[in-house]
């Protein structure tokens, strides 16, 4: 028989996953709301503003660090579902155990190495 990981320890490991992501989130959300203000301070003409790409490129990339953190915490909530609903572990292609070495480093693993690899 497969070893699964103690419920317990999968909640701790998705509890520690969320808290360093909201952690990254607030520090993303804080640099943003610095470079939008610095940005009021300068000149509103990007086209014509030596700086005004650098600031665009920064909020994009803010931007998109965001939103990488967001679909972090769906992927926590994701495989809390799956904890509550007593699929967490199983491989949602093949249907077989995830081994639990994967789901100690990955606890949102929804896979197996072998069907992610694919």
């Amino acid at each position: 028989m497969a070893q699964a990981l103690d419920p317990a320890e999968v909640t701790a490991l998705l509890a520690e996953r969320r808290r360093e992501a909201l952690a990254r989130l607030a520090g993303t959300d804080a640099e943003r709301e610095a470079v939008v203000a610095a940005s009021r301070e300068t000149v509103a003409d990007d086209e014509h503003d030596p700086e005004g790409s650098t600031i665009a490129y920064e909020r994009r990339l803010l931007d998109a660090l965001t939103h990488d953190q967001r679909d972090r915490l769906r992927e926590i909530d994701e495989a809390e579902h799956r904890l509550a609903a007593g699929t967490y572990g199983t491989c949602l292609r093949c249907h077989r155990p995830i081994p639990v070495e994967r789901l100690r480093a990955v606890p949102t693993a929804r896979t197996c190495v072998g069907c992610a690899s694919r």
